[in-house]
C-alpha cells in the first residue's frame, strides 16, 4: 500500500517510448494522485477559451512551442483544484531544469520516478509500430503482430520513423536527461525527496511491479 499521505507531488519522466503514459495511469491509481499532462491541460485550456488558453493557441497555431510561463500558469491553476489537494502526478513534466525550478515554487516534489530504456530499444519499439487506419489499433511488427487478414492495410505514423525518433531522443538527452542529476543533487539536501530509477526494458506488468514496489517501500 502506498504510504505517503502528504500533499506533495510526484514527477515521472523518461525518454519518448519508455511507456510513461501507460505507467502513469497505474501510478495514479496506486497513489490516488491525479495524472497531470501538460498536453491535456493545453488542449483543455484552448477548448475552454481561458486567457491562458487563448495565449497558448496563438503559439500553437504558429507552430511554436508554448512558453514556460504559460505552462507554469496552467499548472498553478490545476494545483488549485480540489482533486490536487493531496498533490498530483506530473506525466512528462518538467522537461528542463528551468521548468523544474519553476515547478518547485508551486508544489513540493516528494518522489521522482525515472524510467530508463536504452536508445536502441526505444528505436526498435517506436519504429516497429503500425496503426490500423480503420480502428486506430496499434500493433508492432515484432512484439504484437497484426492478424494476417488486416496486416496489408496497416500504416506507419509519420512520427514513428527512425530519423524522427532519433531526433526526439537527442532532444531528450540534451534537455531532459540532465534533470536526473539535478533531482539527485536535490535529494542529497532534501530528506523528503526520493529519486527512483526504474528499468523499463521489461513488460508493462513487470515495470508496473517494479514501480509499485518502490511506492510501497
Amino acid at each position: 500500500m502506498y504510504r505517503d499521505s502528504s500533499t506533495s507531488s510526484i514527477v515521472l519522466f523518461g525518454p519518448p517510448g519508455a511507456g510513461k503514459g501507460t505507467q502513469a495511469g497505474n501510478i495514479s491509481r496506486v497513489t490516488g494522485k491525479p495524472q497531470v499532462s501538460t498536453g491535456d491541460m493545453l488542449r483543455a485550456a484552448v477548448k475552454e477559451g481561458s486567457q491562458l488558453g487563448i495565449e497558448a493557441k496563438e503559439y500553437m497555431d504558429a507552430g511554436l512551442l508554448v512558453p514556460d510561463k504559460i505552462i507554469i500558469g496552467l499548472i498553478s491553476e490545476r494545483m488549485a483544484q480540489d482533486d490536487a489537494s493531496q498533490g498530483v502526478l506530473f506525466d512528462g513534466f518538467p522537461r528542463t531544469i528551468a521548468q523544474a525550478e519553476e515547478l518547485s515554487e508551486i508544489t513540493e516534489i516528494s518522489m521522482v520516478i525515472m524510467i530508463l530504456v536504452p536508445d536502441e530499444e526505444i528505436v526498435e519499439r517506436i519504429v516497429g509500430r503500425r496503426m490500423d487506419p480503420e480502428t486506430g489499433q496499434i500493433y508492432h511488427v515484432k512484439f504484437n503482430p497484426a492478424p494476417l487478414d488486416i496486416a496489408s492495410r496497416l500504416v506507419q505514423r509519420k512520427d514513428d520513423t527512425e530519423d524522427t525518433v532519433r531526433s526526439r531522443l537527442n532532444a531528450y538527452h540534451s534537455q531532459t536527461k540532465p534533470l536526473s542529476n539535478w533531482y539527485k543533487e536535490n535529494e542529497t539536501v532534501n530528506s523528503a525527496l526520493r529519486v527512483i530509477s526504474i528499468d523499463g526494458r521489461g513488460s508493462i506488468e513487470q515495470v508496473s511491479a517494479l514501480i509499485e514496489k518502490e511506492l510501497e517501500s
